[in-house]
C-alpha cells in the first residue's frame, strides 16, 4: 500500500480544524492538526509533512511568519488559508514563500483539488512533460548571460554559485527558459505552473515572478505590460 500523504494543517478555529481534518482524512491523507503557530511549527520539525496548510490568523505565530520558518528550514510546500480574497495577508504569505492560497470559506473539493496540483508540481517538478521538455531543452544546461540552467539536474547557477529556487520557481524559470524572449500571459502561467484549469488569481504569479528576480537578477525577467513577462533571452 503506498504511503499516505501527510498534511500538516495549522487552525484556530476548532469546528474548521476538525471538519477540514475529517474532510481531507475521507480523502485519504494523514492529517496532523495544530491550533496555533508555535505547536504548528514543533509539528512540522517532529516530522516533516509532505505539505502545510497555514491559516494566516493563529495566535502564537502567525501564519505568515509561521511560512517564513518553515521556508528558511524547507521547500516543503505551503498553501496558506485567508479569510478575505483581497486581504494582503494573501500577498504577504506569498511573499513569505508559500506557493498559493485557498480563501475562506472553501469547499473540501476545492481544497483537496488544490492539494493535489501543488503535490504534482512538487512531486513531478522534473518528471511531467511541459513544453520546457522541448526543443533545446533537451538534455543542456541553457545558458542566458551569467545565469545557467541544468535543465535535467534542476539546479540553477548565476554568476558560478548555486541558486536555491522552490520547486514552484523552478517550474516557473522553466517555462521561462522554454521560450526565451516570448511573452507568457499571466493566465498560461497559471495553467502550466500551478496546474489551474480554471482562472486564478494572477497576483500568485506577480509575487512568485518577483521572488524569482531577487534570486537570479532583476532585469532578468522583463514586464510585458498589459501581455505578461519574458525571459531575456
Amino acid at each position: 500500500m503506498a504511503e499516505q500523504t501527510h498534511v500538516l494543517f495549522v487552525e484556530d478555529d476548532d469546528v474548521i480544524r476538525e471538519a477540514t481534518q475529517l474532510a481531507l482524512e475521507r480523502d485519504g491523507f494523514a492529517v496532523t492538526a495544530m491550533p496555533d503557530g508555535l505547536s504548528g511549527l514543533d509539528a512540522f520539525r517532529a516530522r516533516r509533512p509532505d505539505i502545510a496548510l497555514l491559516d494566516v490568523m493563529v495566535p502564537g505565530l502567525d501564519g505568515v511568519s509561521l511560512c517564513r520558518r518553515i521556508r528558511d528550514e524547507s521547500t516543503v510546500p505551503v498553501i496558506m488559508l485567508s479569510a478575505r480574497a483581497d486581504s494582503i495577508d494573501v500577498v504577504l504569505g506569498l511573499e513569505a514563500g508559500a506557493d498559493d492560497y485557498v480563501t475562506k470559506p472553501f469547499d473540501g473539493a476545492v481544497l483537496v483539488a488544490r492539494i493535489r496540483a501543488v503535490l504534482r508540481r512538487f512531486g513531478h517538478a522534473g518528471g511531467d512533460r511541459t513544453e520546457a521538455d522541448d526543443g533545446d531543452m533537451d538534455g543542456g544546461v541553457l545558458t542566458f548571460g551569467d545565469l545557467e540552467v541544468d535543465t535535467e539536474g534542476m539546479e540553477v547557477r548565476r554568476a558560478g554559485q548555486p541558486v536555491a529556487l522552490t520547486p514552484t520557481e523552478m517550474r516557473l524559470l522553466l517555462e521561462f527558459s522554454s521560450a526565451p524572449g516570448t511573452v507568457l500571459s499571466r493566465d498560461k502561467l497559471l495553467e502550466r505552473v500551478w496546474d489551474y484549469g480554471w482562472g486564478g488569481d494572477t497576483r500568485v504569479v506577480d509575487v512568485h515572478v518577483q521572488r524569482l528576480r531577487t534570486k537570479i537578477g532583476q532585469d532578468r525577467i522583463e514586464t510585458v505590460r498589459g501581455f505578461g513577462y519574458k525571459l531575456k533571452a
